[in-house]
């Protein structure tokens, strides 16, 4: 018993890493599409946070500053997204998509010129990183029996991101459900026509959700490339910002059943080298290939909609155009 609690933990503990990226990109898009501005431009933003993060972390030896570069990138990124969509009233499909193309192709041009490795940043040292925190006492807990695995193996070894990702889970959720900034954004993507009779600006609301978003994909970039990874390495996001708006319709825009669909993810993910090895009963051993493609194969089944219809925002990736 005692060996499965341990082993429970260690799958927890590694889908809660896998799926801290996730969680910080959906809580981007959440805000995002919150206040009616769709946000297909996750990935970009995500992989522009990494490689921002990797190539400062390199160049000056810190990763805060790393992590800076990278919230600044998501920023951009963002209020490029949002010049596009919220000031010149473009589609927001088109520009996300757009937005995805841009960082895929800049990071690699910008890294092959900057570092000559094929697109990809130099290995980073232990200063260059965010190490795991041991929460205190946690070797002497550990010794004790099913508290200890928890506290030692779930709870503690994370590095600081992972915190900040779960803490951006009620935090979004109070900002947009329990603050009258929360409102007016939310309006902002239900009935902007409302907010403009109220006397609050709906471009303004709407360029602080995408500038909210950006810092966000930010901080799961540097994540990416200077916490979990050791590193930038081409197109490292491998289609995280899109799974990640998956698992928002998922959880049909709300913080806690969003955050239950990353970690769906994040334990499909971290299921991959445990299940190789397994062999079932009349099917034989699992080929790896379809375990690891399995996060991708539900991101396809959940954005068609056979878990049921999610009803988004109601003028989500509408322009709002002022009456005069």
């Amino acid at each position: 018993m005692a060996e499965i609690w341990l082993d429970a933990m260690q799958i927890l503990s590694s889908t809660l890493r896998l799926a801290t990226p996730l969680i910080l990109c959906a809580m981007a898009g959440m805000f995002s599409e919150r206040a009616g501005v769709v946000d297909i431009g996750l990935e970009g933003k995500l992989l522009m946070g990494a490689f921002a993060a990797g190539a400062v972390a390199f160049y000056t030896g810190s990763p805060w500053l790393g992590l800076f570069a990278a919230i600044l990138a998501g920023v951009a990124m963002g209020l490029l997204h949002g010049f596009a969509t919220i000031t010149h009233r473009g589609d927001q499909i088109v520009s996300g998509v757009a937005i995805n193309i841009l960082a895929s192709g800049f990071t690699i041009v910008i890294g092959i010129a900057l570092f000559a490795q094929g697109g990809q940043t130099p290995a980073l040292t232990r200063d260059e990183r965010f190490l795991p925190i041991h929460l205190p006492f946690a070797d002497t807990i550990g010794q004790v029996p099913f508290l200890g695995p928890f506290y030692e193996t779930l709870l503690s070894g994370h590095n600081i991101l992972v915190y900040a990702a779960l803490l951006s889970v009620p935090l979004a959720a109070f900002v947009l459900f329990a603050t009258s900034f929360g409102l007016r954004l939310r309006a902002a993507g239900e009935a902007p026509e409302a907010v403009d009779s109220a006397g609050y600006s709906v471009t303004f609301l709407r360029y602080r959700a995408v500038i909210i978003a950006g810092v966000l994909c930010g901080i799961a970039g540097a994540y990416l490339s200077i916490a979990h990874g050791g590193g930038f390495v081409r197109e490292m996001s491998a289609g995280k910002g899109y799974i990640a708006l998956a698992a928002l319709i998922f959880g049909k825009w709300r913080p806690v059943p969003t955050l239950l669909a990353c970690l769906l993810f994040g334990a499909l993910e971290s299921s991959a080298s445990r299940l190789s090895d397994v062999d079932l009963p009349l099917i034989g051993e699992i080929p790896v290939d379809i375990i690891l493609i399995a996060p991708y194969v539900l991101t396809v089944i959940l954005l068609a909609g056979f878990f049921g219809r999610a009803i988004p925002p109601r003028a989500l990736g509408i322009p709002y155009v002022k009456d005069r």
